[in-house]
């Protein structure tokens, strides 16, 4: 069987043979694939947002998969005195873009220490072109994986970050469930915007020790929201910290200022809340951004 499902899609799948798994999982790149069928990876003026302070960025080498060495994008706070709490930020569909790179910066700006990683080391320019990424990246599960695990490892130790959360959008949003369940006692916080959710089992999440906040769209056909109630129930039967919403109308991606589908008061809403659940889990106590040294 291969792995992707095993972990992030257990999410689809639980205990199924590998004819099943195999067609799940190419079920769920054909519905990604329906939902991004109009939208352009370019950028727009959605994502022009400057962020509340200066940030500094540059190209980092994180990890070695497979012989190849793969970069991501890091940024972080220009006027910065003492460690920060982290991110490891997921890219959708598309692949680590300008779109990925802004919402990095964003997020820096916040004061946090953001790492955007790289799973498919191509960025899709059409959307033939991001789901045969998306769907080497799903079908070579081990170096994911170990691309995750490397992310992890980066940033803990290269950054020397105090806390470390996740956020990803589409399979963005599913990698960050994903990086929860590799690390469910170190990971501090997890965000997932319209990520696969369907078919997660009790036994899977029953590790997870962080709180999950997840953003989806009620109009969204290709992560449904019966899906995303079950999800949310099974984390509340186990006691777990949980925050889900539901944009009613909201389709796919409405997060994306790139596709035809972005909403932008639900999009605002959410990444208000994305803030605040980031700031609470991953600062001190007190909810508040450390102090400089």
């Amino acid at each position: 069987m291969k792995y992707l499902w095993a972990l992030t899609t257990a999410l689809l799948l639980g205990a199924c043979s590998q004819q099943n798994s195999d067609a799940t999982q190419d079920a769920y790149v054909a519905d990604m694939a329906a939902q991004h069928a109009d939208d352009s990876p370019q950028p727009s003026p959605a994502t022009a947002v400057a962020p509340m302070m200066a940030v500094q960025s540059q190209q980092v080498v994180y990890a070695t998969v497979d012989g190849r060495e793969v970069s991501g994008y890091l940024a972080w706070p220009a006027e910065t005195h003492g460690a920060l709490p982290g991110v490891l930020m997921f890219h959708e569909w598309w692949g680590l873009n300008d779109n990925i790179r802004a919402m990095a910066d964003q997020l820096a700006g916040q004061g946090y220490v953001v790492l955007a990683v790289d799973l498919y080391g191509e960025v899709g320019q059409t959307p033939e072109a991001a789901r045969g990424y998306m769907q080497a990246a799903l079908d070579n599960w081990s170096a994911t994986e170990s691309n995750i695990r490397q992310a992890y490892k980066f940033l803990e130790e290269q950054t020397a970050a105090i806390s470390i959360g996740t956020l990803g959008w589409c399979f963005g949003g599913s990698m960050s469930l994903q990086a929860a369940l590799l690390f469910p006692d170190k990971i501090d916080a997890a965000v997932i915007y319209y990520g696969h959710v369907g078919g997660t089992s009790a036994e899977q999440l029953a590790p997870l020790q962080m709180p999950i906040l997840g953003l989806f769209g009620g109009a969204d056909q290709g992560i449904p929201v019966t899906d995303v109630r079950r999800f949310e129930q099974t984390l509340r039967d186990l006691g777990k910290t949980v925050e889900i919403h539901v944009y009613e109308g909201a389709g796919h991606a409405f997060a994306n200022p790139s596709g035809q589908n972005y909403q932008a008061a639900a999009a605002q809403d959410a990444w208000a809340r994305t803030l605040t659940f980031l700031n609470r889990h991953l600062n001190p106590v007190d909810g508040t951004l450390p102090p400089a040294e």
